[in-house]
């Protein structure tokens, strides 16, 4: 929770602020009181999204699924003005931190604890799916922890599953790296289902502090979230097998909430009556308490003459990666209740840089830091590229997909040896085109090279693969040609947050038909047939 700035505005339609609880990828969010005195959590969305009309519509939409939803377990939608200069929606405040801050503080949360936090947010869903919506960003920073119970937040994302028209950004997936549903990361569909996968993640990562899915970039979580089996390492017992199917690759193969919210409850009486035997440990009931003083005894600022809209200094997510593939007005559209900023006290994941003149501040957790995409080595120039304020994820193997023109001096025209076949580079020569796919069967994209001759260990090939708009740059060395099979290392051509990694040994083969067969040299690397088109 921090002090108001001079250019917060003192109200933002009946709601009177008090403090600045965060700033996301959609706008800030306050703290503030209505005029009968209740205290709310008050999200003014940016500029740039004021001006958007499609925006505007969208956001209609979304704080209309998101008053539908305002029962128990939830933080309800109390107020939103989509017509303002700059949209605003008010929500009850939840005074308590979020699941990821009292794990990261207090350790893994007793069993009693993960129950009550499961079944209550369980019991949430199948209320959510009644009415023919889908969270679809389910995680730890989306569950708050109070005296009374867990409260789901951020139904910003939830879309009608019986709707027309989507919610968000057209063929964009929404969810989070390691709490998404192998369908999400996929793009097949996200459904109730979708849900229950990600409820499972959330209560491994309660149970054990640790989350199913580990990795160290975006890149390495949904890939183990498609492929590897969870690691549930502390959990026993009926807990770990409720999570394990959870956490089940096919969709038909996990719970309902219904079915998990009573195998959780037992024979208590539903989340309400795990919440009433006492379910939180002491050190965090201490924590709740003290927040809930700390509201009382606030007072608003004093007025400091400033009034109208927000001006917001500089974009919410700061500046834009020069190569970043998605426009601005592409980004963050889903929305609804606030984001887990005001359960934290702390910007969340997309917060914005603080204006220079401000003292420096301790930095927020590694998980409220502003997301970037690591992408690691997982194919030739494999990469997850996040495509979205709200973290939308599509899987991607490389490229321009557009015949990436070489940017250094083109090398001296020379054959490198073969075996006798007599082909040398000629055969190779000229720019390739055609799809690509994983081992797994997944879609790579559509792959482009451009090869050019040259002696081994030069540059002699440029390109790579583009899919749903999103695609990164790269080329290849020379490593040999044998007949009519042509060897290459591949090499990133530039630090870019959506796209990394090099590889040894990736084949390129002419066939008989005139086509070009490309096999990546690592993992479960995509390879696919193409053909030149120029």
């Amino acid at each position: 929770m921090q002090p108001l700035e001079p250019d917060d505005p003192p109200a933002l339609g009946a709601y009177r602020l008090l403090r600045r609880l965060g700033a996301g990828g959609m706008g800030r969010v306050y703290l503030a009181r209505s005029g009968s005195g209740r205290t709310v959590a008050v999200k003014a969305v940016h500029p740039h999204f004021a001006v958007d009309e499609e925006f505007r519509r969208r956001f209609r939409r979304e704080v209309e699924s998101a008053r539908r939803v305002g029962e128990g377990w939830t933080a309800p939608v109390l107020d939103a003005d989509a017509d303002a200069p700059v949209p605003w929606v008010a929500t009850g405040y939840v005074a308590g931190p979020s699941l990821t801050q009292a794990v990261e503080e207090y350790g893994p949360l007793p069993e009693t604890t993960v129950r009550a936090v499961g079944a209550g947010l369980a019991e949430a869903l199948r209320h959510v799916h009644g009415l023919g919506l889908v969270h679809r960003d389910v995680k730890p920073s989306n569950v708050l922890v109070t005296v009374d119970g867990p409260r789901l937040i951020d139904f910003g994302i939830a879309r009608a599953t019986d709707g027309t028209a989507s919610l968000t950004s057209s063929g964009v997936s929404i969810g989070s790296p390691g709490y998404m549903s192998p369908e999400q990361v996929l793009a097949k569909g996200t459904t109730a289902a979708s849900d229950v996968f990600s409820l499972g993640a959330v209560l491994a990562y309660a149970a054990t502090g640790k989350a199913p899915f580990p990795g160290d970039s975006s890149a390495a979580l949904l890939y183990k979230v498609v492929h590897e089996e969870p690691e549930l390492d502390g959990l026993e017992g009926e807990l770990r097998e409720l999570v394990t199917r959870c956490l089940a690759k096919d969709p038909a193969g996990r719970p309902t909430p219904e079915e998990l919210a009573s195998a959780l409850a037992g024979t208590a009486g539903g989340a309400s009556g795990l919440v009433r035997s006492g379910w939180l440990p002491a050190p965090l009931v201490e924590q709740v308490g003290r927040r809930a003083v700390e509201l009382l005894d606030l007072e608003p600022e004093p007025d400091r003459g400033h009034s109208g809209p927000v001006p917001f200094t500089q974009s919410s997510q700061g500046p834009a990666p020069a190569s970043s593939a998605v426009p601005a007005s592409s980004a963050s559209a889903g929305f609804g209740p606030p984001d887990p900023s005001y359960g934290q006290g702390a910007a969340p994941a997309s917060a914005a840089p603080e204006p220079a003149t401000k003292p420096p501040e301790e930095p927020p957790p590694p998980e409220k830091r502003r997301r970037k995409v690591s992408c690691t080595v997982v194919v030739s120039f494999a990469c997850f590229a996040v495509a979205a304020v709200l973290s939308s994820y599509f899987l991607l193997p490389l490229g321009d997909g557009g015949g990436a023109k070489d940017q250094g001096a083109e090398p001296p025209r020379a054959s490198p040896p073969s075996d006798g076949g007599g082909q040398g580079m000629k055969d190779f020569l000229g720019t390739w085109q055609g799809p690509v796919t994983f081992k797994s069967g997944t879609p790579g994209g559509t792959m482009t090279i451009t090869i050019k001759d040259g002696k081994p260990g030069e540059k002699v090939a440029t390109g790579g693969t583009k899919i749903a708009g999103v695609g990164c740059k790269g080329y290849w060395k020379l490593d040999s040609v044998r007949g009519k099979k042509l060897t290459m290392n591949s090499v990133a051509e530039e630090d870019s947050p959506f796209c990394a990694g090099n590889s040894k040994g990736d084949t390129f083969t002419l066939r008989g038909d005139g086509s070009l067969r490309f096999v990546a040299a690592v993992g479960n690397g995509p390879s696919g047939t193409l053909r030149k088109i120029e």
